[in-house]
């Protein structure tokens, strides 16, 4: 990408402002070719001003939920999604008719007849209708929709199961009865995998084959250790692998047997040596417990990141194997301020492999892709913006902003050739979460989560968010 700036950096190379501030200059060409990198106009200037309380009202348009990057508009797909909206996945794969969305919100009774929370619901794209699927889980986050066209839907908690919902569109009100043991009320339909491992789930990508790559979002220190390393991302390769065929019951699910490996960073070329430091490089998978997954991955030396949240398959990527990518929150309070990893798996359902000479031949190496600033920070969500490659990424916090960056280029670096703010939210008490796009990359969907509802009836018996489809992308 930045060979296509030789001219421009010549023209500058004369000015007394390149002397001054080299960086600068390149943050401004990289602002003047916005239309031809992101497809829209210009990015936007600053984050939105702080709002005050009770910000969100029944009378507000869309525009009044963000500010937008020049040329972009949002309107509303549904202001009635429950409270803590996160994550969502558009289903069927092919030709989709509805996001499928986590609520991440307490298992909690909402009335006197022992109503549950919701915790997964369906939003029709072609006029909003909302139907809640299933109930009662822990902080719904991550889901995705699978090869084989079912719901896999996760929880955010230290205990945290994974549920595959079969025919999900066809379900209303199925209740999760026990969450240990993952007993609903339709289990025809709802099957929780204790073949998958237990963590704190967010971010994770499936594969054609039924690999699922997932961090477990657990900052360090904050485990059953004082000491402890924080998440781990995770690797589950099935026992049988997906041939194509409908899979129409838990049993018969690639989820339903396999086994669980977390990654461990090497600090060497072909032998095993790890430990603090080991953050990006050459990558080892060794095998725990699904039962006690996070623990396992501590004591046994899995490297550790700094609260691991979106996880997403690189969809341009035409190498060998996988591409895949996760934010790393961390903490801007403590001037840590969050970072984009990316990594290539060569061998999706292998491990690494010792050779006659008692060497590794490792499969999987990863590294920083997107540093955070003090602008840029408290990173969550990510998603691929299918027509480009390019990563948009999602803040945590109040206010929070969504950064679109593009892909590495061919310069000597390995890293996003650059990054830009497309979208900042209004409302004080909120921020963007669950950011992802249509399949041409021309649509993008984002919950207000966890907004101010002074003025907002509920829904469902339950406070509501806005969700919000932007269009006006011409790449």
């Amino acid at each position: 990408m930045k060979l296509r700036f030789t001219a421009a950096f010549v023209a500058l190379a004369a000015s007394p402002a390149v002397a001054e501030d080299f960086g600068m200059t390149v943050q401004q060409i990289l602002n003047d070719k916005t239309p031809e990198l992101f497809g829209f106009a210009a990015p936007l200037a600053a984050t939105a001003q702080k709002s005050g309380e009770d910000y969100r009202t029944p009378e507000q348009s869309a525009n009044d939920q963000v500010d937008l990057a020049e040329g972009l508009t949002a309107s509303y797909l549904s202001r009635e999604l429950g409270n803590k909206a996160d994550m969502m996945a558009l289903f069927p794969l092919e030709n989709p008719t509805h996001l499928i969305v986590c609520i991440e919100g307490d298992r909690e009774v909402l009335n006197d007849e022992g109503k549950l929370n919701p915790a997964v619901q369906s939003v029709s794209l072609a006029d909003g209708t909302l139907k809640t699927l299933f109930r009662g889980t822990t902080d719904c986050d991550g889901i995705r929709t699978t090869p084989w066209n079912t719901i896999l839907a996760t929880e955010e908690e230290g205990d945290g199961g994974a549920y595959e919902i079969f025919d999900p569109l066809s379900l209303e009100d199925v209740v999760l009865l026990d969450r240990g043991t993952g007993a609903t009320t339709d289990p025809e339909h709802i099957f929780r995998h204790h073949a998958l491992p237990v963590i704190a789930w967010e971010g994770l990508t499936i594969t054609r084959e039924g690999v699922v790559y997932a961090g477990d979002e657990l900052r360090p220190g904050s485990s059953h250790l004082s000491d402890s390393d924080g998440g781990s991302i995770f690797k589950f390769v099935p026992e049988t692998a997906w041939d194509g065929s409908p899979v129409a019951s838990g049993e018969e699910s690639p989820f339903a047997a396999g086994t669980v490996y977390a990654m461990q960073v090497q600090c060497v070329e072909d032998e095993i040596q790890f430990g603090q430091g080991c953050e990006v490089g050459n990558a080892a998978w060794i095998e725990v417990d699904a039962k006690v997954a996070r623990r396992e991955a501590d004591t046994r030396g899995a490297t550790g990141y700094y609260r691991p949240e979106d996880l997403h398959t690189d969809p341009v990527y035409a190498g060998e194997g996988v591409r895949f990518c996760w934010t790393n929150t961390q903490r801007e309070k403590a001037q840590s301020y969050g970072e984009v990893m990316c990594a290539v798996d060569t061998d999706p359902t292998g491990i690494q492999t010792m050779n006659d000479d008692g060497e590794y031949s490792f499969t999987t190496v990863t590294n920083r892709f997107v540093e955070g600033d003090p602008e840029m920070n408290s990173v969550d969500n990510l998603a691929f913006q299918p027509s480009t490659g390019n990563v948009y990424v999602i803040e945590d916090h109040s206010n929070g902003d969504v950064w679109a960056c593009l892909p590495d280029g061919a310069d000597r670096d390995i890293k996003s050739d650059g990054c830009v703010r497309m979208l900042s939210v209004k409302d004080s008490e909120a921020e963007p979460s669950g950011f992802m796009f249509s399949a041409d990359g021309k649509t993008a969907y984002v919950n207000i989560q966890h907004s101010d509802d002074g003025n907002m009836p509920k829904y469902d018996d339950y406070k509501t968010d806005d969700l919000l489809i932007i269009t006006g992308f011409t790449k």
